[in-house]
């Protein structure tokens, strides 16, 4: 894994959750991870990983992904056997 995607996911995991942790960071992450992402209604977009579908809405008008959101994310990747 190149190392800027390592820093995005080191951020997700860090203690105490990271509230400067940019979307298109945490979606380029995803696209590394061998996900399919998709254009939904609005700002949501569905991410296609580990045969989940998932759903997210891109933080507007900041860039930065707020704390509840990037815990999720944390679960999400930790059950999938995902850490830093």
């Amino acid at each position: 894994m190149k190392r800027k995607y390592q820093k995005t996911l080191d951020l997700i995991f860090s203690h105490p959750i990271s509230g400067n942790i940019q979307w298109r960071d945490i979606e380029a992450l995803f696209i590394e991870l061998g996900a399919v992402i998709c254009e939904r209604e609005g700002s949501r977009i569905s991410v296609v990983l580990f045969g989940e579908v998932r759903v997210f809405h891109r933080p507007h008008p900041s860039p930065n992904t707020d704390k509840g959101a990037v815990a999720n994310i944390r679960e999400w990747l930790k059950a999938n056997g995902v850490t830093p």
